[in-house]
């Protein structure tokens, strides 16, 4: 019989080298600018359009828009890595960097809770990062908390709104 593995963290890592290295730049990027809670998952076995995501967010746009500079930056000048698409600059609410074989997510405080990518991808193996990065983890509920506003930026408990909102809902007026 065979046994299953029911923890993201236990499965095996599939990507390749180079996106394993790709994200961590990109992750130890995140870190230097001071991001909240920067977490990357290998959906190399579930996508056939990349190897990994990387999530990353921060308090305001002016923030977002710094983090997603640096990471072009240094993936640019460390590894040569230029991204294929840039989408969502201009609110910079949320940021999107097509690396072809990463892609790079960094968001608005509010939008991360709201969309809630990592509710999506909590079952594909979650990719080691660097030191920096893993202390990133929780910045964002204590940054909320030390701003005053709700931890978890929705109605729910767990990062769900009671009425209307959710990801794709047509009535968001973002």
């Amino acid at each position: 019989m065979t046994a299953v593995v029911t923890d993201p963290k236990a499965l095996p890592v599939t990507a390749t080298d180079r996106s394993i290295e790709l994200i961590n730049a990109a992750a130890q990027a995140a870190a230097d600018k001071l991001a909240h809670d920067v977490l990357a998952y290998d959906v190399s076995d579930v996508l056939a359009l990349t190897d990994a995501f990387l999530l990353a967010s921060a308090p305001n746009d002016r923030q977002v828009k710094g983090i997603v500079d640096e990471i072009e930056e240094r993936l640019l000048k460390e590894l040569g890595a230029k991204p294929v698409r840039r989408e969502g600059e201009r609110d910079g609410r949320w940021v999107l960097l097509d690396f072809v074989d990463i892609v790079v997510h960094v968001q608005h405080s509010e939008e991360r809770v709201f969309y809630a990518l990592e509710r999506l991808w909590k079952d594909c193996p979650e990719i080691e990062l660097p030191e920096d990065a893993k202390a990133t983890r929780g910045k964002g509920a204590e940054h909320a908390a030390h701003s005053g506003l709700p931890v978890d930026g929705a109605d729910g408990a767990d990062g769900s709104y009671a009425e209307g909102g959710g990801a794709g809902d047509a009535g968001d007026a973002r």
